[in-house]
């Protein structure tokens, strides 16, 4: 798990490369592509729940 010193690094290092600017579009792609993640998973594990009680 990241802690909270590792977290502020990576926020800093964030800031410096894209600046204030781009900061609120990146956190938005970053949120579409995380419940995208998650969605995809959600959807493997009900896959292998059907086949499951197919068996």
């Amino acid at each position: 798990m990241i802690g909270t010193n590792e977290l502020l690094i990576i926020l800093v290092v964030v800031l410096v490369l894209f600046g204030g600017n781009k900061l609120p579009e990146l956190a938005r792609s970053v949120g579409k592509a995380r419940v995208e993640f998650k969605k995809g998973i959600d959807e493997e594990e009900e896959k292998k729940e059907e086949e499951n009680d197919r068996k």
